[in-house]
């Protein structure tokens, strides 16, 4: 259905993007006739909304008349994706200063999981993870943080296009036993990295709240002081670095314009 428009917005333009959502949902391609069964909106207007992101490139229409989006949102997509790390440093910082630890900020690439911000702690055994590193999400706290938010069928798509490499023997070797792990992480609400991906370095994850989010938060460090008591600490104070991350960068739906 159509959204509704907001205080202040222009009509038009919150139509075209939520035809973009609408195509970006479908997962492929969508014929013109569910996407009219999707927006709620008459043939005639959006005839004329897709014509307009046809031709800069933001949708591109197949041979079978059938729409997907368009190349050009690959910048647009990777512009947004480096600026993430400047908007979370600072979040990131306070989190690096209270809990004495590096703090990461990842998001989800395609079916890579990309590190777009860190602040390393300044102690001199620390986990050094690089920003734009990329890394397997089914073997890292903040791709499982963002996995258990997905539905199984589109965990399923993005492994099989990845494959299951294990960093580590402490990775998960079989999808079901990722879907185990995701059970964990969506009863307790944060994904811990017990080895994944390093031996020897224990992360505790939260993802950023959001319907189309796709990023998490870290802290991490060696497992002799990233242990149980060290989590007791760093989940409440990740649970609202998370909540702040997502009003700055109104992921979350009730913040007011």
């Amino acid at each position: 259905m159509a959204t509704k428009q907001s205080a202040g917005g222009v009509q038009s333009v919150e139509r075209a993007f939520h035809l973009l959502e609408v195509i970006a949902a479908a997962d492929g391609e969508i014929s013109l006739s569910a996407l009219a069964q999707s927006v709620d909106l008459p043939l005639p207007t959006i005839h004329r909304l897709l014509r307009t992101l046809v031709t800069p490139g933001y949708v591109r229409q197949l041979p079978n008349r059938a729409y997907v989006l368009g190349p050009r949102l690959i910048w647009l997509g990777e512009s947004a994706t480096r600026q993430l790390g400047p908007t979370g440093r600072p979040v990131l910082q306070r989190l690096a200063d209270e809990l004495g630890e590096s703090a990461n900020m990842a998001a989800l690439d395609g079916q890579m999981i990309v590190y777009v911000g860190q602040v390393q702690s300044s102690r001199s055994m620390r986990m050094f993870t690089e920003v734009g590193r990329r890394a397997y999400p089914h073997a890292t706290g903040v791709g499982k943080a963002i996995l258990a938010g997905m539905p199984d069928s589109e965990v399923e798509k993005i492994v099989r296009a990845t494959g299951m490499p294990q960093p580590t023997p402490k990775s998960a070797a079989t999808f079901d036993e990722l879907l185990e792990r995701l059970e964990v992480v969506r009863a307790q609400g944060y994904a811990i990295d017990e080895e994944e991906q390093e031996l020897g370095v224990r992360c505790y994850s939260m993802a950023v709240p959001g319907e189309h989010s796709r990023i998490a938060i870290s802290v991490s460090g060696p497992s002799s002081r990233v242990d149980a008591a060290f989590g007791e600490r760093a989940v409440p104070l990740l649970r609202a670095a998370a909540a702040q991350l997502s009003r700055e960068m109104r992921l979350d739906q009730n913040v007011n314009a």
